[in-house]
């Protein structure tokens, strides 16, 4: 049986990374690696490629901010892997202030990357999913997306669109037979997560009704059930994944 291909932005590391492993682990996915960072995306894909299999995993050094830079990006896995199948818009960034505070380059730079990417990305597989009647995209939200946070007015605004964008997409392809997602992360142990102060985080983790934060294995779990034929009749969604902090 042939190998279905997913391609993972911000895929060197933390949620990126963690997605890769769980679609290598079922044997049935090969994956391609976006991300910026050179040195870190060689490193995981030797990771990945020495555990899982050379074969089953490609990259690319890609800027989602820059369609030509993704359009080149995707056709080389096509190339390579000889289709899309997913596509999960995981790249992000903070540049956190308080509103009165926020730089006018810093809120730009997390448009760039989280809104606009996960739109250059989509726009770059669209038709190719299109053509074939078939695949998936899952877009990655977050709570502070759905319910906001003091000092993330970029982030949160970024994650709220891109909330919009996969309704939109998902009302737009449907007929085409392309489901598309959404993945609300809770407070997740990344390296991204892993500056906030250590007191900041024991305080989530005890308002948190399953009284811990998420681990990256929990968001990958979602990335994959959403790619996947179990989740067949599911079509724009928004999945929290956040162990109840936001009841």
């Amino acid at each position: 049986m042939s190998k279905k291909t997913v391609i993972i932005t911000g895929g060197a590391r933390g949620l990126g990374k963690a997605g890769a492993e769980r679609f290598l682990k079922s044997g049935t996915w090969k994956v391609a690696l976006f991300d910026m960072q050179a040195d870190l995306l060689a490193k995981a894909a030797e990771d990945l490629g020495g555990r899982y299999g050379k074969e089953n995993v490609t990259t690319a050094v890609c800027d989602v901010t820059n369609l030509a830079s993704v359009s080149a990006a995707v056709n080389k896995v096509i190339a390579e892997f000889g289709g899309v199948d997913c596509l999960i818009n995981n790249a992000g960034i903070t540049r956190d202030a308080m509103s009165w505070k926020m730089e006018e380059k810093d809120f730009d730079a997390v448009v760039g990357v989280n809104l606009k990417g996960a739109f250059n990305c989509g726009r770059a597989v669209i038709n190719h999913m299109r053509e074939k009647k078939a695949g998936s995209i899952i877009n990655t939200s977050s709570v502070v997306g759905l319910y906001g946070n003091v000092g993330q007015t970029n982030y949160a605004a970024t994650k709220w669109g891109v909330i919009g964008m996969t309704k939109t997409w998902a009302k737009e392809l449907g007929r085409s037979g392309v489901r598309v997602n959404a993945v609300a992360p809770g407070y997740t142990l990344t390296e991204m997560v892993q500056t906030v102060p250590e007191k900041i985080l024991t305080s989530i983790a005890e308002k948190t009704p399953l009284q811990r934060l998420g681990k990256p294995e929990d968001i990958a779990n979602a990335y994959y059930f959403l790619a996947n034929d179990d989740a067949a009749f599911i079509t724009g969604a928004v999945l929290a994944v956040d162990g109840g902090l936001v009841i």
